[in-house]
């Protein structure tokens, strides 16, 4: 029925394997959705993906709906052009018949949920309204179809996609429904640390440093951030949209992911505790990361305000990934770089027993930091991989819960106190430190 050549089949295996990791990151902030095609010839365009309990509607409307030809032939069979719904254990199947038929259309396939084709659109307008109910439960993605990539289609698109709950819809996905309540009660937790910190701070106000001041900015801004996507996410549950809470998300997570790199980068230096000054190296870090993570808000934003929908947003979506990793790997250096200093100076200026407690203490920050990154970056993602789609709010609860463990422990070991065990030790400890100093140099290696 359908008409693929060579890259055509190709460009369908990237889009629908990339579908896969589509569960990683927010594709949008509502499920109610809007979405203009404009002049496209993509053989497959996914829209959303959406977890499904047995109550599970999809609603879509198409209208303005045309095509035109790239190339002088008869009109389409226009059963070749249309939505339908694919579970991420049918992408294999799927892939298979591609392989084995570089001419087989999708929407032949047995492993797809057919939605409607183009056949069924009002001819007087070119439209279409329908809502269908999803009999099992999956977790699917919502795909247009064109068969006939000779055939630039442009649309808008409105969809749906909720479970029913007695009478009241639920427009967040099945595994995700627990969201709100869970970024609540996180929030609850950071609004307490953040006033023990505050205490601690004004209690100790003689040893505040400005890197203090900062980390207080810090949890300020993670907790705003939590009860944004607390309220965001209550309103995408109970009417599809989030009724602005996206935005006041978007601007305190700015905020937050600059403060939590800066900050990271900043203790790793040892700014304004050890020396009230930055190396030149040191500024060039901030200078990368700090551009960086702006453009990597930038780009979080387009992916989640855009959609798969939008020809570019995978484009975006490894942009951001790209991003992430070098800011991961740029704020290791700093920490690297002090406990190298740290090394050196316990080697020549006598203070064996203090250069110690420092190097100890930063080696510890390293381990705690690459375990953090680690645990977000990629233990997270394998957590969304292996669990089942309803409890996708585990990974979330994962990932929250570790980032609590490395605020706490980062904040209690960077406190300010009167007499910090890491800066202030007796004399009689020089000379077991200095021994101490020389084994840990052949024992640990970055």
């Amino acid at each position: 029925m359908g008409n693929l050549r060579f890259p055509t089949v190709l460009c369908i295996y990237v889009q629908v394997i990339a579908a896969i990791w589509i569960a990683i990151l927010p594709i949008c902030s509502a499920e109610i959705r809007d979405s203009r095609i404009d002049s496209d010839s993509r053989a497959m365009i996914m829209f959303e993906k959406f977890g499904f309990t047995h109550t599970g509607h999809v609603e879509i409307s198409v209208k303005d709906v045309a095509w035109t030809s790239t190339q002088q032939g008869p009109d389409p069979d226009l059963s070749t052009m249309g939505f339908f719904l694919l579970s991420d254990e049918s992408l294999v199947q799927v892939l298979v018949e591609l392989e084995e038929n570089p001419n087989y259309c999708v929407l032949d396939s047995h492993f797809i949920t057919p939605l409607f084709n183009f056949k069924e659109l009002r001819r007087t307008d070119n439209t279409y309204n329908n809502s269908y109910p999803v009999v099992d439960a999956n977790e699917y993605s919502l795909f247009f179809a064109n068969c006939h990539t000779q055939y630039r289609v442009s649309m808008n698109v409105h969809t749906k996609m909720y479970n029913l709950e007695g009478n009241k819809k639920d427009f967040l996905p099945a595994g995700q429904t627990q969201l709100p309540s869970l970024y609540f009660c996180f929030f609850v937790l950071y609004a307490i640390f953040l006033g023990v910190w505050i205490y601690v701070c004004v209690k100790q106000r003689a040893t505040v440093h400005r890197i203090h001041v900062l980390m207080c900015a810090l949890l300020l801004f993670k907790a705003l951030n939590l009860i944004c996507v607390a309220e965001d996410k209550l309103y995408v549950k109970s009417t599809g949209t989030a009724h602005g809470w996206d935005i006041a998300f978007y601007v305190f997570g700015f905020f937050k992911g600059i403060l939590l790199f800066t900050v990271i980068v900043l203790i790793g230096t040892g700014w304004s505790f050890l020396k009230p000054y930055l190396q030149e190296r040191e500024k060039n870090v901030l200078m990368i990361v700090i551009p960086l993570q702006v453009f990597a808000n930038i780009a979080s934003i387009v992916i989640a305000e855009t959609g798969p929908s939008t020809k570019d947003w995978f484009t975006w979506e490894q942009a951001f990934l790209l991003i992430d990793i070098v800011c991961c790997c740029a704020i290791i250096f700093p920490i690297v770089w002090s406990i190298k200093n740290l090394r050196e100076a316990s080697k020549t200026d006598g203070k064996a027993a203090r250069n110690l407690a420092k190097l100890t203490l930063f080696r510890q920050f390293y381990i705690v930091v690459v375990s953090y990154l680690y645990f977000t970056r990629i233990v997270v993602y394998a957590l969304i991989t292996i669990t089942a789609y309803k409890y996708r709010w585990v990974s979330n609860g994962a990932e929250e819960a570790v980032s609590l463990a490395f605020y706490i422990f980062t904040f209690y070991k960077f406190q300010p106190v009167d007499k910090n065990p890491y800066l202030v030790l007796d004399e009689e400890e020089e000379e077991a430190a200095a021994q101490m100093v020389a084994l840990q140099d052949e024992d640990f290696d970055l």
